[in-house]
């Protein structure tokens, strides 16, 4: 792989060995550093800690930390589809943008759904009144394609190596969730408040010490081992996804945003959900509903490439993959590339933890 970013071999490693499975541990960045000499990469925790600051404060990474699961948090969010006519764009996506549950908004190319959005809403029930009322402002019909399966959220994006000196891509992907506390996963859904404080401390990254659990218990008024068991535990039951730095893509050259749509057989789709899934560059992979005369599709792919020849081959290989389960002709599938980010926020967990949340 390449990469149009100027990073030094040491940048490369760590971006690559660590966007996932992170130490839960009080002094994280030594037994890190350590598995990171182990694949062959010259580093101890302080030059590890100073490559990871280094790389945050040049905009390589969008932060350092938890990724944090908003689906197990609480809440509910979904993806929406709608018309803005060319000459009401910019009026459409101010009154669309100025709704606060409104996290992300892309333009997309289609030649009639180009405004794609994601409501987030502490009340499932909120969606509808929420896309009500952007119909009521902008005279333009809303589609809502809520996540029926998810198959696949995992936006990793690696670098060109040598990632253990020789060029071992098996550096890549270091995993040291083992050397956590020995917890047990619960099935608890609501949080206790102190949980809520802990999931809207970290929404947004760890601090960049040499400490960072101690830090988050600091702020929060807990001890250090309850913050560590509970990130622990967290992450055990799907409330984080992973711990590690979050690159930038746009900074690694991942410029090319393709939202493959797909429709699958619906007898078919559980067969090739795990398939498609599986394609290291499938960052995001769900099914979602059809809309009658308006959306045929059913299953959405989500890939990223560094130039529009790589994101085309890209898009071949799923292609290729779905049409070991079914013929699938030039009728059945579209690319949506994005062309301008129009909002995006983030999912704000703050009402969605509140509302989640309860004494015990």
């Amino acid at each position: 792989m390449t990469t149009d970013v100027d990073l030094t071999e040491r940048e490369r490693a760590v971006i690559n060995a660590f966007q996932g499975g992170f130490p839960v541990a009080e002094r994280p960045f030594e037994p890190a550093a350590a598995a990171m000499r182990d694949r062959g990469v010259d580093i101890d925790a302080a030059g590890l800690l100073e490559t990871i600051r280094e790389l945050d404060e040049r905009g390589v990474l969008s932060r350092f930390g938890a990724l944090v699961n908003a689906q197990e948090i609480g809440g509910a969010a979904t993806l929406v589809a709608m018309h803005a006519p060319a000459d009401r764009f910019d009026e459409i996506v101010e009154r669309v943008n100025d709704h606060r549950e409104v996290a992300h908004n892309y333009e997309r190319e289609h030649p009639h759904l180009n405004v794609w959005f994601v409501v987030s809403v502490a009340d499932e029930d909120r969606v509808e009144a929420v896309l009500a009322e952007i119909e009521d402002e902008t005279g333009q019909e809303t589609y809502n394609l809520p996540k029926r399966r998810e198959f696949r959220v995992e936006a990793k994006f690696y670098v060109d190596g040598p990632f253990d000196g020789g060029g071992d891509v098996r550096a890549a992907g270091i995993d040291c969730t083992d050397l956590g506390p020995d917890v047990a996963p619960t099935d608890e859904s609501a949080l206790s408040p102190a949980e809520r404080d802990l999931v809207l401390e970290i929404q947004d990254g760890f601090p960049l010490t040499e400490t960072p659990y101690a830090d988050i218990a600091d702020a929060i008024g807990r001890e250090t081992e309850w913050v560590l068991e509970t990130v622990a535990r967290f992450e055990r039951e799907g409330k984080i996804r992973r711990i590690g730095v979050v690159p930038n893509h746009y900074a690694l050259g991942y410029t090319e945003n393709g939202m493959t749509v797909w429709n699958v057989p619906d007898d078919v789709v559980p067969e090739v959900g795990p398939e498609v899934a599986s394609l290291p560059f499938v960052t995001h992979c769900y099914r979602r509903p059809r809309h009658e005369g308006v959306w045929p599709y059913n299953f959405f792919a989500m890939t990223h490439g560094r130039s529009e020849d790589e994101s085309q081959r890209r898009i071949e290989q799923v292609r290729e993959t779905m049409n070991e389960y079914w013929d699938v002709t030039d009728d059945d599938w579209d690319s949506l590339f994005s062309t301008q980010i129009l909002k995006k926020t983030g999912i704000r967990l703050g009402e969605r933890a509140d509302a989640n949340t309860t004494e015990r």
